[in-house]
Order: C-alpha cells, then structure tokens, then sequence
C-alpha cells in the first residue's frame, strides 16, 4: 500500500506545481481525480465536497476506485457507460446512483473529463459530482399530501403551486423564510421525509447539469493553470495534438494495470524500441518512477558490469522475433545491482502481427548461476499469457469501433 500512495503522490508533484492542491482544496464542488496509469484507475485527489458529500475521510477515499462507492441499486448499465466512456478517452454526464458512507443512497450528476496531455496523453479523469436534489414535473390532478394538504392550492405570494417531484417524497417547499397559512401549523420533521426513491432512474434538472459543468471547467483552468507553473507544458480537457506514436489507450493501460507482476511492454515500430508501459512492480522493482521510464530504451538498466554477450542475445532474439530467457546485471536508479531473471517474448495483435515486446523481470537472488538456456518462471508464462489477451482484446474493440 505505501508504493501504491508513492505513486499516488508522484503522479500529482511530476504534473503540477505544489500549489494545486491549495487551490483545488479552496473549491467547493465534489469531485475526484484518478489516474488509469496506476493499476486500478486510483483516486488520486478527492476534494474536501466530496468528502463531505459521501461522509469519508481522505485517507479512506484515496486509492480506491470510484466503483467502492457504488451499491447494490446502482444501474449497471450506466456504469457500463462509464466504462466505455474511460475505454474511449472521452467525457461524459450522467445520472448516477450512489451510496454515502452510511448506505444511504442518493441520485447526482456525473460528469467526467480526461485530462490530456501535451503529447495527447490521457494522464488522469477528472469525475465532478452534483446531487440531484429535485426534478421538476407536474403533478396530475389536485390531490392532497401527507397531512391533508392540498398540493394543487396556491396559498400565498410566498408558497408556489408545486411542480417539484424528487428523488423523495411530493411535497411542498415554501420559498419564502416564513410558511405560508396552510402550513404554519405543520412542523417540518412532521413531513417526514422518506428514503429517496432508487427503483427508478431519476433525471437531473438543466440546472443542475450546467452547474455540473461549470465546476468541471472551472476546475479543469486550475489543473490547467498549475500545470504549466510547474512543468512547462499544459494539460488540457480536450487532446489539442494527436497522440504521440506508441501511446497506449486507456482501455489497454488499464487491462494491463491489473497484472501485478513486473514487467514491461515495448514498441519495436518506433525508433530505439522504447518503453510504453511499465507495471507498478517494475517500477517497485527498480525505483524509478513511469515518467522516467517511459520512452526510453531498457539498457537505461545496465550498468558497467552487464554481460554484453548478453545483450547481444536479448538483441537477436528481438530481432528474429524468438522468446528467450537470461540472466542479467541490471541496476536500479539508486545504482544499486541485482539480478533479473528476464523473460522476453514477441506479442501478436488480432491481426497475427508482432506489436510489442514484454519483458517480465524476476530479481534473482543469485541461486541461478547460469546465463543461458535458461527456462521461465511459471508467473512468467502467465504474465506473458494475461499482456497478449489484453493487448488481442484491445487490438479487437479498436478495430470493430
């Protein structure tokens, strides 16, 4: 857990000055940051609203996905939705039922961002979430409420016709500080508000849907803002560039966030072969964190007494498209050597042609004393076997959409 909340912090402080989260902390709204870099698509930034909206604390919110707030009247499909919308890099505003901390339900708006960045990037989603408090229809007929009173009558400048129909109980709220005559004598806790209603979608007023958005742009010009303080380079809610060549879809990272062995994934399309995704594990492994790992060729692990006979292997072997397994001297940003048992293997897509390389690492405590011919790690073969279905599977949803 605590190289789960490193990453978590590494993946605000490499995008945004030390500032942000002062200025995200001064917003009101309820929203959350999560980052599908990170296995399991993780909470990153939950805001002191959404804190107070769902009853958790920080440390309960953070590194969790958005899922653990869902329950058991919560809509699969709309869920679904959101996935596909994630699968696609994509916003999107929906009605949504979820549960406070205490298991009570409540309906919201909501609404989801990526963030992209400047090489079009998808680096985090930003989710902003506005309760539905009340939706608007007209009610059919003069009947009567409760406590008998009539929720057709007008009963003053001060108390409307009713028009509001909730997720709760029809009732009738006076929008003056005062009750109107009909209702002096009907003490609030006497209406009796009931659970809201969770058999049936309820649908957000426009109101409440422009407020939705709003606060998601509005948080979007902070991210927008701080971004560039720090780093020179803007994140944005809209991809200004097309992806850079080797960028991997969200749909991929995160199929691929939920192998929990180290190991990475290379391009051998792109010039030097460079790394496109790297496991938690790996960058456990070798200390370095995936900003610093991406887009660089994997000898960045060698060191002065690497075998270059087994280089040349590893080299071979990708270039006639061979698995093979060795041992080698690797070192960790630290400097630090170790031993890693390697196991490197070509990866087809649907169409039966090589995409990627994935090299799944094991640290070698020094027990195998060969450097060839040596045969994988059973873990090894499944995390080869879990990379090639992900990677098929994306290959198929990318080519029939």
């Amino acid at each position: 857990m605590e190289s789960q909340l490193g990453l978590i912090e590494q993946s605000f402080n490499v995008r945004y000055s030390s500032l942000v989260r002062d200025a995200l902390d001064s917003l009101p709204d309820s929203f959350t940051i999560t980052d599908p870099s990170i296995s399991g698509n993780p909470i990153v930034y939950a805001s002191a609203g959404f804190l107070k909206l769902f009853g958790y604390s920080k440390d309960e919110v953070i590194g969790r996905n958005g899922r653990a707030f869902q329950g058991p009247k919560t809509d699969r499909r709309s869920v679904m939705e959101i996935r596909e919308a994630i699968r696609e890099e994509r916003a999107i505003q929906i009605s949504l039922l979820n549960y406070r901390k205490d298991g009570t339900p409540f309906w919201m708006v909501f609404h989801m961002s990526p963030v992209f960045s400047e090489d079009g990037r998808v680096i985090h989603f930003l989710a902003v979430q506005v309760p539905i408090l009340k939706r608007q229809r007209r009610l059919s007929g003069c009947g009567e409420g409760r406590n008998g009173i009539n929720l057709c009558q007008d009963y003053g400048a001060g108390f409307r016709e009713p028009v509001f129909r909730c997720c709760r109980r029809d009732v009738c709220l006076n929008s003056a500080s005062q009750p109107g005559p009909a209702l002096s004598q009907y003490s609030v806790p006497e209406l009796d508000y009931p659970e809201p209603e969770v058999d049936g979608p309820c649908e957000a007023s426009d109101l409440e849907k422009r407020k939705a958005t709003a606060a998601l742009n509005n948080i979007l010009s902070v991210l927008m803002n701080y971004s560039e303080c720090q780093t020179g380079r803007l994140v944005s809610g809209k991809r200004c560039s097309p992806p850079r060549a080797g960028l991997l879809g969200v749909s991929l990272t995160l199929s691929l966030g939920r192998i929990k062995q180290s190991f990475v994934l290379t391009d051998p399309h792109i010039p030097d072969m460079p790394i496109v995704y790297a496991s938690d594990a790996f960058l456990r492994l070798t200390g370095y964190s995936r900003d610093e790992v991406l887009g660089r060729n994997c000898r960045f692990l060698s060191g002065l007494d690497t075998d270059s006979l087994t280089q040349f292997q590893i080299k071979e072997c990708i270039r006639t498209e061979q698995i093979c397994t060795v041992r080698i001297l690797n070192y960790r940003k630290d400097r630090t050597p170790f031993w890693n048992f390697l196991h490197i293997s070509p990866v087809r897509n649907a169409t039966g042609k090589v995409a990627y390389f994935v090299g799944v690492q094991i640290e070698d405590a020094g027990n195998t004393q060969e450097k060839h011919g040596l045969r994988p790690d059973r873990s090894q073969f499944g995390t080869v076997a879990a990379v090639r279905v992900a990677v098929r599977g994306s290959s198929m949803s990318a080519s029939s959409s």
